[in-house]
């Protein structure tokens, strides 16, 4: 008889003789786990019990024993009552054990690397990186997972044929990380060319319920918001839910000695533009007198009509037209006061020396109704203001749609060196909106007022600009309009708190001549048309 012959027949009366067996210690192997079951049941109750009711407990088993004992035929009762105790409580097979949950490594890594084999694998590469069979391991060197499993940090390889130098291929890898790793957060990528290495890392979500308040700045510095830690070297304190925190800001510096003396802010509608515009006047307000134009027409800045300190607030053509023209001939008149000033060796006159600030909400909507009307762009009328406005202590700050900046006219883009871009921008609108590229990716869904800052050359933070609502909005929440109706200046000091300002001359002087004549013709602001103006919603 063959061997294999041999080897198979005696491994089928193995087989069978276990077969056998089960069946017949079947009943002891119940048996066994029901009193494995009590035996564990009793210990937990044992530990359970306090301390000083042990001894009780020990005492009643025991007269329950005893009483067993006595009992005619009490022991064998009392072993079949405990075998059919532990065959009922052992009925129930062994639960099999639970598979192991996979790695959340293994599971998200290799998705992503499926995901970027695509875009990273060259048909002629020898020894690629990237290839349908390939591993995660082979080219991602660290990684970092928070406690809820995402993926916070990243470092990957890829090949030295990447053009990692044009914008359009890495914005296509940025978006398929972000993609597999989450478009709920925002990620910065640094992306390191010598050695083809790029370093992902999820950033934490800037503080949403800081709101309109009056930060610790010195006078000409504004806090446009807040930003990471790794952001700024300075920190103030700011009252955060009622208690006061540490926060770093972004501050943009004003003034005749500031590089960049002008403010441009772009965004996407209904992420905040207006309310930038007016966290901005509030902070100017105590040092400085404002001149507001509403392009929009909608009224969002009608709180600081008949303010002190606010000369006009026009929501008209008309009125604008007339503002941007007194504004321009403002700025020239300084300018020839402090020149006069200088050559004689005098102090300038006061209202030379205070700051007038400009801010245009939507101008391009003005712009468009002019060019309609045949009349004059009021952007031209900015170009004097904005090239010799740090010497004249003018300051302009020009808030727009993201969709409108084909629409600002060259002067305006070349002279506003403070940029800020509000909402989910691409790479593409982000790079023309602030002048650099951006390392950021937005979150697929950002709050309201979240954006990004660049202050002349520097690079571009993150910024969450404060919560600053319209006062006279009945669908803000009252705790916001109070904090904003807190900060503006009234006039009435019998029924509302005054304001702690510096005096401000009521008739701003004129400058003269040395024949005694004025300098300009004064430009009155008054107008036929009504202050708030209704424009149909398109």
């Amino acid at each position: 008889m063959p061997l294999n012959r041999h080897l198979s027949k005696g491994r089928e009366i193995a087989r069978t003789a276990g077969d056998h067996a089960s069946d017949m210690f079947a009943p002891l192997s119940v048996i066994g786990r029901g009193l494995r079951h009590h035996a564990g049941w009793t210990k937990d109750r044992w530990q359970t019990t306090p301390k000083e009711r042990r001894g009780p407990t020990l005492f009643l088993v025991a007269a329950m024993a005893v009483g067993v004992y006595l009992l005619p035929h009490g022991l064998l009762f009392a072993l079949i009552a405990l075998m059919a105790s532990a065959a009922w409580a052992g009925r129930a097979p062994k639960a099999a054990p639970a598979p192991a949950a996979p790695d959340v490594a293994d599971v998200k890594l290799g998705a992503l690397y499926a995901a970027l084999t695509p875009y990273l694998c060259g048909p002629e590469d020898a020894n690629p990186l990237y290839h349908f069979e390939g591993s995660y391991k082979d080219a991602f060197g660290s990684w970092e997972f928070d406690a809820e499993g995402r993926l916070s940090r990243l470092e990957l390889g890829y090949p030295a044929y990447f053009t990692d130098t044009e914008p359009t291929a890495r914005a296509r890898i940025e978006q398929v990380v972000q993609g597999k790793a989450g478009r709920a957060r925002e990620y910065r990528f640094d992306w390191d060319e010598e050695s083809n290495r790029l370093r992902i890392a999820a950033l934490t979500p800037l503080p949403t319920d800081i709101v309109a308040q009056r930060f610790v700045a010195a006078p000409g510095e504004i806090v446009l918001g807040f930003t990471d830690e790794d952001g700024t070297a300075r920190t103030i304190p700011v009252s955060r839910g009622g208690a006061i925190a540490q926060q770093p800001p972004v501050v943009w510096r004003t003034g005749p000695r500031s590089a960049e003396p002008h403010l441009l802010a772009l965004g996407v509608t209904g992420y905040g533009t207006s309310s930038l515009i007016r966290s901005v006047a509030l902070q100017a307000l105590p040092y400085a007198d404002l001149v507001v134009v509403d392009g929009a027409g909608t009224g969002e800045h009608a709180c600081l009509v008949n303010r002190p300190g606010v000369h006009t607030v026009e929501t008209s053509l008309h009125g604008a037209l007339a503002a941007l023209e007194w504004a321009a001939q403002e700025t020239d008149r300084r300018l020839a006061a402090l020149n006069a000033s200088r050559h004689a060796g005098t102090a300038p006159p006061e209202d030379v020396t205070r700051p007038l600030w400009l801010l245009l909400d939507h101008p391009t909507e003005l712009s468009e109704l002019a060019h309609a009307e045949g009349r004059p762009d009021p952007q031209d009328l900015l170009e004097l203001p904005l090239r010799h406005g740090r010497a004249a202590r003018v300051t302009v700050v020009i808030a727009d749609d993201l969709e409108a900046r084909d629409r600002i006219t060259p002067t305006v883009r070349a002279t506003t060196r403070a940029r800020v871009v509000l909402g989910p921008a691409g790479p593409e609108q982000g790079h023309a909106a602030l002048g650099a590229p951006l390392d950021i990716v937005p979150a697929a869904h950002a709050p309201i007022g979240r954006g990004y800052a660049r202050i002349g050359n520097g690079a571009p933070v993150r910024l969450q600009v404060p919560t600053t609502v319209d006062p006279l909005d009945d669908e803000a929440p009252a705790p916001l309009r109070d904090a904003v109706i807190a900060l503006l200046p009234h006039r009435d000091t019998r029924t509302e708190a005054a304001a702690d300002l510096p005096p401000r001359p009521e008739h701003p002087p004129t400058a003269l001549r040395a024949d005694g004549s004025p300098l300009t013709l004064p430009i009155t602001l008054g107008k036929d048309e009504p202050m708030i103006r209704s424009r149909p919603i398109s």
